[in-house]
């Protein structure tokens, strides 16, 4: 999902799909209830959210609600101050150009209208609140979704009161550094509310299908939501990543370092959020790719796909989600910028890959996802080190190169008759990023 949809999705959507897991825990112990609405639910959830995570409340969050009917004019004030106009133009012409956006989406307000769909709770780290809101004609959330959203909002106020939360999350105009945060986030709170609702963490290995079978349940509730299940796999899939491989990481580094001290360690890359050994290996850290200014052309936007998003422009193509990890696994770094030739809007992408083989394979399934793409013969590009191809009005290029002593691929699409020598490899610099900490 674009930059403003993490956002708002992070600070204003009540935990996606997760209902359907509130009918396996009870509520028996029923203490005093708080002051302000939905006090008694609020009373019920404080404790067992803290001894879920081993954190208390320095101060309770205050609890208001909000009318659904002022939903739709709120989420466009937020959006519109989390992006400008002209980046969301700029990251939406990328994700056409890469085939994850059909031409005819209008993102903005699809967007909007996804999102006011998803809107159950949400707490905002700026004013300290924690918000439910009301159904059609001020009606609440039915009990058991009540039940989920305080909890996981619940959540979210206790890593802000241990956690800089925006910060963490805005840290990086980066879209899968803000992605793999976003997984910190999301992720603990989705992992800690079933806690509380399971009865403890080894309640997962007790519900039939374990982890796997909880991990479907918050995939099949998006049947649900009409808009979600109308909007493109990219949208859908980046939607729900947060969640079920964020809660997937949490759980991963729980049994991997039992006691680690997870708000202190954020995730640099969704690499290390789909392989969490990653993050705890740092010889191994993901690398920041500076681009140089393209000749002939001018730049639009600028950002980085990341080994999740690169798994779904491979998977677009060929509908494999197998053959898209391996052709994605071994990511290093990535960086791309959409320009304007003086033929038209143009992509350049390079990504820097752990080996040799690595960056081989994914050569490999980039140039049959081309092919699947644009309808092209196997073998189209040619051979060599420059795999070129031409169809649809486009000119498409796939080069191997070395980076700074790193195997690297170079993937150009232009109109027809522009230029695909946009970059000079042999100006690329890369450096790794440092590891990065929460608070306490």
């Amino acid at each position: 999902m674009t930059n403003p949809a993490r956002r708002l999705a992070r600070r204003h959507r009540a935990a996606l799909a997760l209902a359907v897991v509130a009918s396996v825990a009870g509520c028996k112990d029923r203490p005093a209830p708080l002051p302000g609405p939905w006090g008694r639910e609020l009373a019920e959830a404080i404790p067992k959210v803290e001894r879920a995570t081993g954190l208390t409340f320095k101060v309770p969050p205050k609890v208001e609600a909000r009318d659904r009917s002022d939903l739709r004019e709120f989420l466009e004030r937020k959006f519109d101050e989390d992006q400008p106009a002209l980046d969301l133009a700029g990251e939406e012409r990328a994700y056409k150009l890469f085939g994850l956006l059909p031409d005819t989406l209008n993102l903005r307000p699809f967007l909007l209208s996804l999102l006011s769909e998803q809107v159950v709770g949400y707490y905002d780290p700026g004013t300290k609140v924690l918000y439910v809101v009301n159904g059609g004609a001020g009606a609440p959330p039915a009990p058991e979704v009540l039940q989920v959203t305080i909890t996981h909002e619940l959540v979210h106020a206790l890593q802000d009161q241990y956690l800089p939360l925006d910060s963490v999350v805005h840290a990086s105009r980066d879209n899968d550094r803000m992605m793999a945060a976003q997984a910190l986030v999301e992720g603990y709170a989705t992992f800690q509310q079933l806690n509380v609702m399971l009865g403890g963490s080894k309640m997962f290995s007790r519900l039939p299908g374990g982890w796997d079978r909880v991990r479907q349940m918050i995939r099949d509730a998006q049947g649900a939501m009409p808009v979600l299940g109308a909007a493109p796999v990219f949208i859908q899939e980046t939607l729900l990543f947060p969640y079920v491989s964020g809660a997937e990481y949490v759980r991963r580094i729980t049994e991997l370092r039992p006691g680690e001290d997870l708000l202190r360690r954020v995730p640099q890359s969704t690499e290390q959020v789909l392989h969490p050994e990653k993050v705890l290996d740092a010889n191994d850290p993901p690398l920041e790719i500076v681009l140089p200014r393209p000749a002939g052309a001018s730049v639009v936007y600028e950002n980085g796909l990341g080994e999740f998003e690169t798994r779904l422009v491979l998977f677009q193509q060929l509908k494999d989600a197998a053959t898209a990890s391996r052709g994605a696994s071994g990511w290093g770094g990535d960086r791309y910028m959409v320009v304007n030739t003086p033929r038209g809007a143009g992509i350049t992408w390079l990504t820097v890959w752990d080996s040799p083989f690595e960056a081989a394979e994914f050569r490999f399934v980039l140039s049959t996802a081309i092919e699947r793409r644009f309808d092209l013969r196997e073998g189209a590009g040619g051979t060599g080190s420059v795999l070129r191809y031409a169809a649809k009005g486009r000119a498409v290029e796939v080069t191997a190169a070395t980076v700074q002593g790193h195997p690297a691929v170079l993937y150009t699409d232009v109109p027809a008759g522009a230029s695909t020598r946009l970059i000079e490899v042999s100006r690329v610099r890369v450096t790794p990023l440092r590891q990065s900490g929460g608070g306490t």
